[in-house]
C-alpha cells in the first residue's frame, strides 16, 4: 500500500467511525423511545430495556453504513480538492483510479462487515428481539396493570384496577372476559393480586367479590359470590413456539431451502427476495463509494468549489436508494425480476468504473 493510500484511507476510516457512531447514537436514541411504553407499563427492568434497544442496533447498521460511507468518501475527496492536496497528488502522476483506491478498500471492508450482519447477526438479533418482546407481552412477571384505565391484557380480556397499594395489592378490580364465544363473564372484587401460574402464564387472585356469567343465546345471568377466586390471563397462545417467524428472523439457509408448498406462494416470494437481498445489499457499499469518487475525482479543478458535483452525487445516491426499494417491491410480486436485485447496485459500480478509467489520459486544467 502506498503512503498516499494510507493517508487517504486513514482520513476516511476516522471519519467513518465518527459518522457511524454519531448516526447510530441518534437512531438508537429515537428508536429506544418506542420501548419506554413496554418498560413503564409492563414493569420491565432497565436491563431488559437496554437489551431491547441493543438488539435493534444491527438493523440500524445496515442502513447507516452505506450512507455513512458515501458521506465520508464525498467529504474526504472534497476536502482534498479544497486544500489543493489532490492537485499535488495528480501532479505526482496518480491517476483517478489510484486516488479512488482507498475508497474501494474501505468499501470492501464495509462489504465484509455487512455480509456478517445480513447473513448471521441480524437474523439472530431479530429473533431474540421478537422472543423477548413476546415474553414481555405474555409472561406474568411483565404484566403491569395501569391504575384507573381499562387494560386489555389479551384479546377478549379487559381488566380495570382502581388503585394499587404500596405492597402491590390491587384494589377495586373489574375483569370482563369474552374469550369464550359461548359466554361472557364479569368479575368484581374488593382486592386482588397478580401471581405466576403454570407455564409462566399471568394469574390473578381475587378476594371478596362476585362472578356474573351470561350465556350467549339464552341471556341467562348466573351470579356467584366468592371469598377468593383465581383465574389465568393466558389466551392459550403465549407459547413462543406458536409464534410465526417472519422472513427477517429466519436463517439464510432456511430462506433458500423453503418450498412453496411448505410456506405458501406469498411467503415463498418474500423468503426468496429476503435471501437475495441479504447477499446483494452489501454491494451498495461499492455503488455509493464509486458514485462519490466518480463525481468528484474526474473533471476540471474549479476554484469556486465543487457544489455542482456534490449535488449531482447526492441526487444519484438518492436515485439508487429509490431504485433499490422499487426493485425489491417488483421482485416480491414476481420472482422473474430477482436478477434486478443484483443489477441495481452493480449499475452504479459499472458507471463509476467507466467514469474513472475514461479520464485516465486527460490532464486536469486549472479553471
Amino acid at each position: 500500500m502506498l503512503g498516499i493510500d494510507r493517508y487517504i484511507l486513514r482520513q476516511m476510516t476516522v471519519a467513518m467511525v465518527l459518522v457511524t457512531t454519531g448516526l447510530t447514537a441518534i437512531l438508537w436514541l429515537t428508536q429506544s423511545l418506542r420501548f419506554v411504553e413496554i418498560t413503564v407499563n409492563r414493569g420491565a427492568s432497565l436491563g431488559v430495556f437496554m437489551e431491547l434497544t441493543l438488539l435493534v442496533l444491527p438493523n440500524f447498521l445496515t442502513v447507516i453504513l452505506p450512507v455513512a460511507l458515501f458521506a465520508v468518501v464525498l467529504f474526504t475527496y472534497n476536502k482534498l480538492i479544497t486544500d489543493r492536496e489532490l492537485v499535488v497528488m495528480r501532479s505526482a502522476g496518480l491517476s483517478h483510479w489510484a486516488l479512488a483506491r482507498p475508497a474501494v478498500m474501505l468499501a470492501t471492508a464495509n462489504v465484509l462487515v455487512s455480509l456478517v450482519l445480513n447473513v448471521w447477526l441480524i437474523p439472530y438479533s431479530v429473533t431474540k428481539f421478537h422472543q423477548l418482546q413476546w415474553t414481555l407481552r405474555n409472561s406474568a412477571t411483565s404484566v403491569m396493570l395501569q391504575e384507573g384505565i381499562f387494560n386489555q391484557v389479551v384479546p377478549g380480556l379487559t381488566v380495570y384496577v382502581r388503585a394499587r397499594d404500596t405492597a402491590g395489592e390491587l384494589l377495586g378490580v373489574i375483569i370482563h372476559d369474552t374469550r369464550n364465544p359461548t359466554r361472557s363473564v364479569t368479575m368484581i372484587a374488593e382486592r386482588g393480586a397478580l401471581l405466576k401460574g403454570e407455564g409462566d402464564n399471568p394469574k390473578v387472585l381475587l378476594i371478596n367479590g362476585t362472578r356474573q356469567q351470561v350465556t350467549r343465546g339464552s341471556n341467562r345471568l348466573s351470579l356467584l359470590y366468592f371469598d377468593n377466586y383465581a383465574m389465568e390471563f393466558s389466551d392459550g397462545s403465549a407459547s413462543d413456539s406458536n409464534r410465526y417467524r417472519d422472513a427477517r428472523e429466519r436463517p439464510t439457509w432456511e430462506l433458500f431451502s423453503a418450498t412453496e408448498a411448505e410456506v405458501g406462494p406469498v411467503n415463498y416470494r418474500q423468503f426468496r427476495v429476503e435471501g437475495h437481498q441479504r447477499l446483494a445489499s452489501p454491494l451498495y457499499h461499492f455503488a455509493f463509494a464509486f458514485l462519490a469518487a466518480a463525481c468528484l475525482l474526474p473533471g476540471l479543478f474549479n476554484r469556486r468549489g465543487q457544489a455542482d458535483r456534490l449535488v449531482l452525487a447526492i441526487a444519484l445516491m438518492v436515485l439508487v436508494q429509490a431504485m433499490a426499494l422499487g426493485v425489491s417491491n417488483i421482485a416480491t410480486r414476481d420472482l422473474m425480476f430477482l436478477p434486478l436485485i443484483y443489477l441495481a447496485p452493480l449499475l452504479p459500480v459499472a458507471g463509476g468504473v467507466w467514469a474513472l478509467f475514461s479520464h485516465l489520459r486527460r490532464k486536469p486544467v486549472m479553471a
